[in-house]
C-alpha cells in the first residue's frame, strides 16, 4: 500500500508555493539581490537576499490567510486555500515562521537596515489587514519598494541611505505595479467590497495611471543615474518602452494577467538599467 503521507505533503508545498504569490516574491527577491550585487556587498547579499525573500514570504502567504473568506466569496480557484489545495492554519503558520525568521536575517545586515527592512514587511502586513481596502493602499507599495534600495545601503560598513532619485525610482515602480496588479482581480474585489485606490480609480484610470508611473521610474534612472548612455542601456530604455506599449494593449482587451506579467518585465528592465549604472558601489 502506497504511503498517503508523501503526496500530502507534496499538494501542500505546492499549495504553499502558490499561496506566497511566487512571481512578485521571486520577483522583488531578485531585484533587491541585484542591486546589492552591484553595490559589492560581498557576504552580506545573501543575508539581504534571503530576509527580502522571507519577508516577501511572510506578506505573500498572510494575504492569502486574511483574504480566505473573501476569496472564497469570490469563488477564487486560483486561491490554493479556496481549492482546499492547502488547510488555512498551515498557510497562517508559514507566514508566521517566515516573518520571524526575516527579523535575524535583518539583523544580519546591520540594526538600521534591519529597521528599514522590517518596517517595509510591517507596510505589508498593514496592506493585508486594512489599507488595501482604502484610497490609502498605494502607501505600502512606496514604503516598501522605497525602502529596498535604503536597506542595501545601510547594509553596508559605513551605512548611508541611497540617492534621492533612486529612492524615488523605486517607490514609483511600487505605486505602478500596485496599479497593475489589481487589474486581474476588478471583478472579485467588487463582489468583496476592496476599495483600495486603484479601484476607486477604475480600471481605465488605473491602467494608465499605473503604466505611467512605470514609464517615470525609468525616466528617473535614465536622467538621474549618471554616465553616458552606451548601447546597452539604450536597448534596455527601448524594450522597457516596448513592454509598456505591449501592456497597455494587452491591459485594453482585457487580458489583464497579462498585463500585470509585462509590468514585471519592464521593471525588470528598469532595474537591470539601474544595475547597469552602478550608483550604489560608492556607498559600498
Amino acid at each position: 500500500m502506497s504511503d498517503p503521507v508523501f503526496p500530502r505533503a507534496s499538494t501542500t508545498a505546492r499549495g504553499l508555493l502558490q499561496a506566497c504569490h511566487l512571481p512578485p516574491t521571486l520577483a522583488v527577491t531578485g531585484f533587491t539581490t541585484a542591486l546589492a550585487i552591484s553595490a559589492d556587498r560581498g557576504r552580506r547579499t545573501l543575508a539581504i537576499g534571503a530576509a527580502v525573500l522571507c519577508g516577501q514570504l511572510a506578506v505573500g502567504w498572510s494575504n492569502d490567510f486574511i483574504d480566505r473568506s473573501r476569496d472564497a466569496a469570490a469563488r477564487r480557484t486560483d486561491k490554493p486555500i479556496v481549492t482546499g489545495a492547502v488547510a488555512p492554519n498551515v498557510v497562517r503558520d508559514a507566514a508566521i515562521g517566515a516573518a520571524v525568521v526575516s527579523i535575524p536575517l535583518s539583523l544580519l545586515c546591520g540594526p538600521r537596515a534591519a529597521a528599514v527592512h522590517l518596517t517595509a514587511v510591517g507596510g505589508g502586513f498593514a496592506y493585508n489587514l486594512w489599507l488595501k481596502q482604502t484610497p490609502f493602499s498605494v502607501a505600502p507599495y512606496v514604503l516598501a519598494f522605497g525602502a529596498l534600495p535604503a536597506f542595501v545601503t545601510l547594509s553596508a560598513q559605513n551605512p548611508s541611505l541611497p540617492p534621492t532619485w533612486m529612492i524615488a525610482a523605486a517607490a514609483l515602480l511600487g505605486a505602478g505595479a500596485h496599479f497593475i496588479n489589481v487589474l486581474p482581480d476588478v471583478e472579485a474585489d467588487t463582489v468583496t467590497d476592496v476599495r483600495g485606490l486603484p479601484q476607486r480609480l477604475g480600471p481605465r484610470r488605473a491602467l494608465y495611471g499605473g503604466a505611467g508611473m512605470l514609464a517615470a521610474s525609468l525616466g528617473v534612472v535614465a536622467a538621474f543615474g549618471g554616465h553616458p548612455v552606451p548601447p546597452l542601456e539604450r536597448a534596455l530604455v527601448a524594450a522597457n518602452a516596448a513592454t509598456l506599449v505591449a501592456l497597455l494593449g494587452a491591459a485594453r482587451v482585457d487580458r489583464n494577467r497579462r498585463a500585470w506579467s509585462l509590468a514585471m518585465a519592464a521593471a525588470a528592465s528598469t532595474v537591470a538599467l539601474c544595475v547597469c549604472k552602478r550608483p550604489l558601489r560608492a556607498t559600498a
